[in-house]
């Protein structure tokens, strides 16, 4: 599963302001880039925790927080949602009243939850992107087999070349047609 739209959320608990943000991303790569972003803009934040889960692989992190009262936390809502693809980064500004170990695993909980509420969770379709070189007697078969709007490039020489992006569906029916393609990447949506 994966959440349809970034989202974000503000609460205050006790005088402290946390601040969150849900993120649909693809790589580590993307997930620092948002992570940096963030940092920038909230550098006077007192922590900058997160989770995430990226193709099954996670990381947690405290910021200083008590040892599993915040990264943890986060990451369970988001185990909790069988989630993936995503990160999810809550920002405190402290408001001068300590909230105790399991305060603040309520608080972080709370604040991944209730910014959940502000998109919505939608299966995960993997896609493939994927060249087709045929015949031209093979052109009806091929368009009829693949949808128009998903057809990224059409080339013409001595065949005709696709890319194209398909699901698993159609990548059934060109194999059953016994069509050849070469898979140049895969994604989800």
């Amino acid at each position: 599963m994966i959440i349809e739209s970034n989202a974000m959320n503000e609460i205050i608990i006790n005088k402290s302001k946390f601040i969150t943000y849900l993120y649909k991303v693809k790589s580590k790569k993307e997930f620092l880039n948002y992570y940096n972003e963030l940092k920038r803009k909230y550098k006077d934040a007192t922590h900058i925790c997160y989770a995430y889960i990226i193709n099954n692989e996670i990381k947690y992190s405290d910021d200083k927080e008590p040892n599993g009262s915040a990264g943890l936390p986060i990451y369970n809502v988001l185990k909790n949602n069988n989630l993936n693809y995503i990160a999810c980064f809550v920002i405190r500004y402290f408001g001068g009243i300590k909230l105790g170990g399991s305060g603040l695993v309520k608080a972080y909980s709370n604040s991944a939850s209730l910014c959940l509420k502000n998109t919505n969770i939608i299966e995960i379709e993997k896609l493939y992107k994927i060249k087709i070189i045929v015949d031209y007697n093979l052109v009806n078969t091929i368009e009829n087999i693949l949808d128009k709007k998903n057809i990224l490039n059409k080339s013409f020489d001595n065949k005709i070349e696709y890319i194209v992006l398909v699901n698993d569906n159609i990548k059934n029916m060109l194999n059953s047609y016994n069509i050849n393609y070469e898979i140049i990447e895969e994604d989800y949506l």
